[in-house]
Parts: structure tokens; C-alpha cells; sequence
């Protein structure tokens, strides 16, 4: 009888996990909104989940008052089956074991409705590339589904100090 109880809780288990991984690929494939859609990207190369920080800098403002800047992402990329494709870091660059990469500049964000205490939702257009690997014929970089990496909440107190913020985020890379 206990073992038909402990065979029964695993059941419940693995169906649960598997409710939540189905939950979560359904939040991976949500599409970005209108405004962050390239008109002339020709084909979807790659979707990568990224788990990071968000490194923010103490900084003085333009009335010298000490105030978090962004620095720059640190964050690495993984596929469906968790397999590390790529780097994510200041450029902003993506890079891939396979030498390929792409560095981009934001040209359009928008605020994440579902999450609204998460960094913006952007599109970013490729200013340069290279290698000849995946990241090579990159146009576009949508960053979707953003789960944290805001500037900390609290104050900062020495210029110089650092804070590195977790935050999670969908990257689609378009050509």
C-alpha cells in the first residue's frame, strides 16, 4: 500500500512538472507586440532563453545626486532543451561557441504589461556581425517575456558601487 502511495505522489509529480513545462513553453512562444515587429525580417533563426543580471552602476546625475546608471547584461542563452548556445553581454553582443556574433542598438521598446516590474520588452537592430555560424545572418533581436532586471529600488550611496540584478528574458534572433 505505500508503495502504491509514493507511485501514485511521483504520478501527480511528474504530471505537475509537466503542466508547468507546457505552461512555460506557451510563455516562450508568445508573439512580441506589433510595435517591436521588424516589417521586412524574412525568417525566425533562433528563440534562446536567457537567466542573467542586469549590472547597474552608481553614478552622478545631471544634478550630481548619486543615482543607478545601466551598465551592461550578463546573462547566458540556452534552447528549448537547455543547451548553452550563447553570451549576452555590453554592446549589446551576443555571442556563440561557434564564433559567430551579433552587436545591436535599440531602435524600439515597449513596457512589459505582464510583468510591469521587469525591464522593457525591445527590438534591436544588428550594426555588425560576424563568423559564419548562427549569429551570422542576424537583422534583428526582439528581447520578449522580460521577468525582472530593473534598477534596484533602493538608493545607491558611493559613485562607483555596483548591483547586479537577476532577470530573466526570451531572446528572438530574426533575419
Amino acid at each position: 500500500m505505500w508503495q502504491d502511495f509514493r507511485s501514485s505522489r511521483k504520478s501527480h509529480r511528474i504530471a505537475l512538472a509537466g503542466a508547468c513545462l507546457l505552461a512555460s513553453c506557451a510563455i516562450a512562444q508568445e508573439t512580441a507586440p506589433p510595435e517591436l515587429q521588424p516589417a521586412d525580417a524574412r525568417r525566425t533563426i533562433a528563440t534562446l532563453h536567457a537567466s542573467g543580471v542586469q549590472i547597474y552602476v552608481c553614478k552622478r546625475d545631471q544634478g550630481n545626486s548619486l543615482a543607478w546608471a545601466f551598465k551592461s547584461p550578463e546573462a547566458d542563452l540556452h534552447d528549448a532543451s537547455g543547451k548553452l548556445i550563447a553570451k549576452h553581454y555590453a554592446g549589446p553582443t551576443w555571442e556563440a561557441p561557434d564564433g559567430s556574433k551579433v552587436t545591436g542598438k535599440v531602435l524600439r521598446q515597449a513596457a512589459n504589461a505582464r510583468a510591469p516590474d521587469s525591464i522593457a520588452l525591445l527590438l534591436l537592430q544588428a550594426t555588425s556581425s560576424g563568423g559564419t555560424g548562427l549569429l551570422a545572418a542576424v537583422h534583428y533581436v526582439q528581447r520578449l517575456n522580460t521577468q525582472g532586471g530593473l534598477a534596484p529600488a533602493q538608493a545607491c550611496t558611493q559613485e562607483g558601487q555596483e548591483s547586479r540584478v537577476p532577470y530573466r528574458a526570451d531572446y528572438i534572433f530574426l533575419e
